[in-house]
């Protein structure tokens, strides 16, 4: 009876213990005893894997875009004013990681900043202009630069006239401003282009192949043209 008691009390202080790790199995007849114990899973922990980022492609802000003028721009007319907009266009492709951005001829639109006409005393002609945007699609992408063309002054004409005749001084000009069709302006994105690169697929070009000439004899023994048979018919 006594060692049943002292049997019960071991297991019961193990099962008080660490309930988890241990299972007591006393049978009703106090004849054996057996201890069964089981482990415990223990709680899985997260662990961070580091990945390489993959690589985005991106033309960065401040890529230069070359231009060309696309129509020229001229005091001569006195017809410029300012906030007054004219085209330009790329004048070659802007690349990154291999792929073609942007291509050559995508249009471009720039806008007069300041204009100054020729006038007397020698003064001359000035354009001011900035670049404001490109187009690709139906989205407008933006663009920073700026450029400008001063005509050349008479201030030596002026000084030469004024000595020797003071009115002749005032009738002198110089030379108007001009920016020409087909010059070459600098400019630079002013903002990020995320792009995907996308094979292009092969086009297949069906090319008509001309029907053979079909040959006819004749009684003579020899050959003439189908065609021409037919036209002497007619």
């Amino acid at each position: 009876m006594m060692t049943g008691i002292r049997i019960i009390s071991a297991a019961m202080a193990i099962a008080y213990m660490s309930p988890a790790l241990a299972q007591v199995i006393v049978p009703s007849n106090g004849a054996s005893t057996s201890l069964q114990t089981s482990p415990t899973s223990a709680a899985g922990q997260a662990v961070a894997v580091i990945e390489a980022i993959p690589q985005q492609n991106i033309l960065r802000a401040g890529t230069e875009v070359p231009l060309l003028m696309r129509e020229e721009l001229t005091t001569r007319k006195k017809q410029l004013r300012v906030g007054q907009r004219f085209q330009m266009e790329v004048a070659a492709n802007v690349v990154a990681n291999g792929v073609t951005v942007i291509p050559a001829g995508t249009p471009a639109i720039g806008e007069i900043t300041e204009v100054r006409n020729k006038g007397m005393w020698g003064k001359s002609g000035y354009i001011g202009a900035r670049v404001i945007s490109l187009r690709m699609g139906d989205r407008h992408i933006r663009l920073t630069g700026t450029f400008d063309d001063k005509g050349v002054t008479g201030t030596g004409g002026v000084v030469a006239a004024v000595a020797l005749v003071p009115l002749a001084g005032f009738f002198t000009t110089g030379t108007s401003a001009m920016i020409a069709s087909g010059s070459s302006v600098k400019a630079f994105l002013d903002e990020d282009i995320a792009f995907r690169a996308i094979v292009a697929q092969p086009q297949v070009l069906e090319v008509p192949v001309a029907a053979p000439v079909v040959q006819a004899p004749v009684a003579g023994g020899g050959l003439v043209q189908a065609a021409q048979t037919v036209a002497q018919a007619k």
